[in-house]
């Protein structure tokens, strides 16, 4: 099935993906981690609660991963 994921949606996985990211390469350098914890806790949080989950496309464990899939790539992340 595909999905269409609300723009705001997409882009704060997008970024959870990026901030993440950046978490990893800061805890190399073991500098600067918490302002990065803080925003994917932020991010998560809207994310999870997104009305977009409350839809017939969008509660489904299938559109969750689809999302994710999707903004991997958008992020460059690596899985």
């Amino acid at each position: 099935m595909r999905y269409t994921f609300p723009h705001d949606l997409l882009r704060a996985q997008t970024e959870w993906y990026a901030t993440y990211r950046q978490l990893a390469d800061a805890a190399e350098k073991q500098t600067g981690t918490a302002a990065h914890r803080r925003r994917l806790q932020q991010l998560s949080a809207r994310i999870a609660a997104h009305p977009y989950w409350r839809t017939p496309p969008g509660n489904t464990p299938a559109a969750r991963m689809a999302l994710r899939e999707v903004s991997r790539s958008l992020a460059g992340a690596r899985p």
